[in-house]
């Protein structure tokens, strides 16, 4: 007979096969029997560290998602941050977006578990940390609230149009027109937010 496996090693094995649930069924078909014979368990194993199943889901979807995240270095904040949009615009439309849909459901009714949510998803989703990174890399300091404002556009597209893809030119548009004059403080064709542009300034004379 092998080893009782402890500690972090259980914990890996839980997550491990929670996450290969979510893969196979989905969230609606995660349930803590499941991911307890799956990974050698029992359930008393899993309540003790999540105490119910979209805790766990929302413990191993934060991985799963960290393992697609990249942030993209194409040599332009604005290149940076369209890419960060398409790849979060993919994601919302994958296997996992569908996941993370679910889990967003679920939580709904607990303010608590939400905000754990969107705490700790990143990558596909709204992580805060990457904008920021993009935008620090740019000399920009803005709080995570700013950074994830494009996030909380292109998940307003989802809510409203029901598409299960927002077109790109809806994506240039967000970052194009909102995005950028909002981080940058300059509005498109150059003119800087709060003062006249140059152009502007020579007709008022």
């Amino acid at each position: 007979m092998g080893m009782r496996r402890r500690g972090q090693e259980l914990e890996r094995a839980i997550l491990k096969a929670a996450q290969d649930e979510l893969l196979e069924s989905g969230y609606a078909g995660l349930t803590m029997e499941r991911v307890a014979k799956r990974a050698g368990t029992n359930k008393n194993a899993l309540y003790r560290r999540w105490p119910h199943r979209a805790a766990l889901g929302v413990a191993a979807y934060a991985e799963l998602a960290a393992a697609h995240t990249v942030i993209p270095d194409t040599g332009s904040l604005r290149g940076d941050v369209l890419a960060l949009l398409r790849a979060a615009n993919d994601h919302w439309s994958s296997p996992l977006g569908e996941i993370l849909r679910g889990l967003l459901s679920a939580a709904g009714d607990d303010p608590e578990l939400l905000s754990v949510l969107h705490a700790r998803v990143s990558g596909g989703d709204s992580g805060a940390g990457m904008w920021q990174a993009v935008l620090r890399r740019a000399g920009i300091e803005v709080t995570p609230r700013v950074a994830t404002v494009a996030m909380g556009l292109l998940r307003n597209e989802f809510v409203t149009r029901g598409t299960p893809n927002v077109p790109d030119d809806v994506l240039v548009e967000i970052v194009d027109e909102v995005y950028l004059p909002l981080v940058t403080g300059h509005l498109p064709g150059g003119a800087v937010r709060g003062r006249s542009s140059p152009a502007a300034s020579a007709q008022e004379r």
